[in-house]
């Protein structure tokens, strides 16, 4: 069975916008480079600065799934992010240096019944992955196709919220990649654990409205799992098209 990249994600601030990207550099022992560099940390979070942090201490789909229809465009060069969103005028801006627009854009996307978006927090080298090691997700369209098989509708991939995306024949083959190396073009990752899900996969990422039931659907393969969260342990460069080979 050969396996290519078929796409590479990240996504610059926690839960607000993914973009793609047409190659990318990784170093062994770090998350992918930008992704998830910054976070909202909302009114009732008590996360350190500097210092990685549960999802539970920020803004984040589950909790507000219009968030899902962020998209983003990071500008390395300049450190600023242009958000877009159907509902909001698009924004660029600085999230170190101008924070308070930052919250200012998302708090509407939030509902107001909940803890609301307070500050933004940055972790350069790991950033604010769901994990607690620094962590790079590999998502198979395969498992994909299946979750679209047993729903009976077309999905976005995006509601995975995934990093590098692969093609495969077989569902669920990461799933045996357990702490087996992976390369995948220039670069040797390990799966270290399974991707548990939650309701932020319901929402839509174009309208940011709940309307699939994702976790049912990966009841009926006996698990809530989609992806496998790696940890990068020989830096290099992948690219859309590389092979991806369990080694």
């Amino acid at each position: 069975m050969s396996m290519r990249v078929a796409s590479i994600w990240r996504h610059p601030i926690k839960s607000h916008g993914r973009e793609e990207l047409p190659a990318v550099t990784l170093v062994a022992g770090e998350s992918m480079p930008f992704d998830r560099l910054w976070a909202i940390a909302h009114d009732a979070a008590k996360a350190e600065p500097g210092v990685w942090a549960s999802c539970h201490h920020f803004s984040r789909v589950s909790k507000a799934p219009a968030l899902m229809a962020v998209t983003a465009q990071l500008d390395e060069a300049h450190g600023t992010v242009t958000l877009s969103h159907p509902d909001r005028p698009d924004l660029t801006v600085n999230p170190d240096t101008d924070p308070d627009a930052l919250i200012a854009w998302t708090d509407p996307l939030v509902p107001q019944n909940r803890a609301l978006p307070s500050h933004v927090m940055r972790l350069d080298g790991r950033g604010y992955t769901d994990s607690d090691f620094a962590s790079v997700t590999l998502c198979n369209m395969a498992s994909h196709r299946a979750v679209e098989t047993q729903l009976d509708t077309a999905l976005s991939i995006h509601r995975w919220r995934g990093n590098i995306w692969f093609d495969s024949d077989v569902p669920w083959v990461e799933f045996d990649w357990m702490g087996r190396d992976v390369r995948i073009g220039d670069a040797i990752l390990r799966p270290r654990e399974r991707t548990d899900r939650c309701l932020a996969t319901t929402a839509n990422p174009h309208t940011g409205r709940r309307d699939a039931d994702t976790l049912k659907a990966l009841d009926a393969f006996g698990h809530q799992d989609f992806s496998v969260r790696a940890e990068v342990i020989e830096g290099g460069t992948i690219r859309t098209g590389d092979k991806v080979e369990p080694l």
